[in-house]
């Protein structure tokens, strides 16, 4: 895996590349901006097709399921077409490098 998953993270190990690919596929189609509001707090902006609220949702509760130190906050924004969601990641100070690492993934 690409970044560190830390001792509190209960995916089993031989789910953890399969959720990390959900990650990636959700970042490459849909995030259009990142901003870092502090080391423990991230902002994504995201735009796709109906339903994409719904996947961000269903995304970060199975995250938030094995990795309790997240904190995912999504927020639906007014469009024209398709869905835009803005996703507010925030962590503890103490995992401030897995955020960091999951942002460098989304930013690529």
């Amino acid at each position: 895996m690409s970044y560190d998953v830390p001792d509190a993270c209960t995916l089993p190990t031989a789910e953890r590349p399969l959720r990390l690919a959900e990650f990636d596929d959700l970042f490459a189609t849909a995030v259009r901006r990142i901003d870092r509001l502090g080391e423990s707090h991230a902002r994504l902006h995201l735009t796709g097709p109906a339903g994409l609220a719904a996947r961000v949702r269903d995304l970060a509760a199975r995250e938030s399921e094995c990795c309790s130190f997240f904190t995912f906050t999504t927020t639906e924004q007014p469009a024209t077409e398709g869905e835009v969601v803005v996703l507010d990641i925030e962590v503890p100070a103490a995992h401030a490098d897995v955020l960091a690492s999951l942002i460098r993934r989304a930013a690529r």
